[in-house]
């Protein structure tokens, strides 16, 4: 079963959207295992977004995911990954699907509300990078047979 981890970034934290994001993932069928409201560190930040440093664009991110914040989750489903990104919606919010997070709630990239793993190896990953193993919870719900084959 694949995990993910999922923000709610500094401006979905602002706006009072964690509730609309936790909702949403719910109803899809994922099960939350993990989630931490907090303040992220500079070091952490820049580890999490290392592919990116040396973009014009890279320091303006640091400064935004450290400015207020953030609701740090993991999500664990079959196929959580596509599941997860799909109802967040293209990190474009004009370009996102009708319904997703992004299109009902954003217009601008830099403001986009989430960040969610782009692939296995990443949830992984940033998963590993956010949570301490003894902070996932490994749990059963009765309706998991009627979600998942």
């Amino acid at each position: 079963m694949e995990k993910t981890l999922v923000l709610v970034k500094p401006d979905g934290v602002q706006r009072g959207l964690i509730g609309e994001v936790i909702m949403r993932l719910e109803r899809r069928g994922l099960r939350l295992v993990a989630a931490k409201f907090m303040n992220v560190s500079r070091e952490l930040a820049e580890t999490h977004y290392s592919i990116h440093k040396g973009k014009p664009f890279y320091d303006g991110l640091i400064n935004y995911i450290t400015s207020a914040p953030v609701m740090a989750m993991v999500w664990e489903g079959n196929n959580a990954i596509a599941a997860v990104r799909q109802t967040m919606g293209s990190t474009k919010p004009v370009e996102a699907a009708p319904g997703s997070i992004r299109h009902d709630f954003g217009l601008e990239v830099g403001r986009n509300i989430t960040h969610a793993s782009d692939s296995v190896e990443n949830g992984v990953k940033e998963v590993e990078l956010w949570f301490q193993a003894q902070e996932i919870v490994s749990w059963q719900r009765e309706i998991d047979h009627w979600i998942f084959e």
